[in-house]
């Protein structure tokens, strides 16, 4: 077991061999490291999107092949990968995926540890639901690999729960962390954001209130909007678009001001602050260092409920329960 990390923040290596160059990926991962950087958030898909094969397996390569330069840093790192979502044929996602079944777990996480080049990761992820397959089956696969901890991304809380409830019966751990949309704007109801692919994607009331009542961690992908809050050329997708959201970045604004951080750097701390563990998937030096710096930010309790009571609706708030 690893000592617990200097930093929440969370290296998203989604890109990694695809639209990020291996030496550029060496220089995040270097800088994460250094900076007192551990968790390092990857998956058996990424980034089949992206890839010329048209499937994943680009990124654990860069990561297995930088575990394998940098002797001893594995000590100093925590692994986590998915499974789940790989399509079966180049272009057949999402229709056709490897799914959950307890040989596609298995197939999966041995080409997991193969082309990362370990023996174990600290946390094991399912990447999405697979209805087809009860997940008691996929539990039990699960309990025999050689696994930290097991989380769940883009699933609904019930079936979180039937997964915890049949891992207690059979003695194995039970998936104790959820990975989830979140960001301190709130998408319109019914609707996703831009990325979110999955209906369950979005961090709800209802997932916080279930990961703080039985002690999940929370991990928050894209929560910076893929840069819209700071860079000019992006907008704010549209789904963010009504009057509470105006409050909000309103009070996001005032904030960043009395703080001189930007509007990104006060989302993340405040994310930080609910006990959310943001990831960022930046693909320059700059952007690492900006986050690295932003969840070492301390905003003050005036600050935080001003943020948080914004738009004046605290029960819709998904991050209330986490007080």
């Amino acid at each position: 077991m690893h000592d617990a990390p200097q930093s929440p923040l969370v290296l998203g290596a989604m890109m990694f061999g695809t639209t990020i160059d291996e030496r550029t990926s060496f220089a995040l991962l270097d800088r994460f490291v250094e900076r007192g950087g551990a968790w390092i958030d990857t998956a058996d898909c990424y980034a089949f999107w992206a890839s010329d094969s048209g499937h994943g397996g680009d990124s654990e390569r860069v990561l297995g092949r930088w575990l394998a330069a940098r002797p001893g840093v594995r000590d100093r790192v925590r692994i986590a990968t998915k499974l789940g979502a790989e399509p079966l044929e180049p272009g057949s996602w999402p229709a056709r995926r490897a799914g959950l079944s307890p040989d596609a777990v298995r197939a999966a996480f041995d080409g997991s540890l193969d082309r990362l080049g370990v023996d174990r990761v600290d946390l094991l992820w399912l990447h999405q639901e697979d209805r087809a397959v009860p997940v008691e089956d996929t539990v039990e696969a699960l309990a025999k690999l050689p696994a930290d901890r097991f989380g769940a991304s883009n699933h609904p809380s019930w079936v979180v729960e039937r997964a915890r409830a049949h891992a207690r019966a059979i003695g194995a751990p039970p998936i104790d962390a959820l990975q989830l949309n979140a960001t301190y704007l709130r998408p319109r109801p019914g609707t996703l954001p831009p990325g979110v692919v999955h209906r369950f994607g979005v961090l709800s009331d209802e997932q916080a209130d279930y990961a703080q009542a039985h002690g999940l961690e929370l991990w928050a992908y894209t929560p910076l909007l893929s840069g819209a809050y700071d860079n000019p050329a992006k907008d704010i997708p549209e789904v963010y678009d009504h009057p509470g959201n105006t409050a909000r970045l309103a009070a996001l604004d005032a904030v960043a001001a009395e703080t001189g951080a930007a509007r990104g750097q006060v989302v993340l701390a405040w994310l930080v602050s609910r006990g959310v563990r943001p990831m960022l998937g930046g693909s320059r030096l700059d952007q690492l260092d900006s986050a690295l710096d932003a969840v070492a930010l301390a905003l003050t309790a005036d600050q935080l409920e001003r943020l948080d009571a914004a738009d004046h609706h605290e029960w819709a708030e998904p991050y209330a329960l986490l007080r």
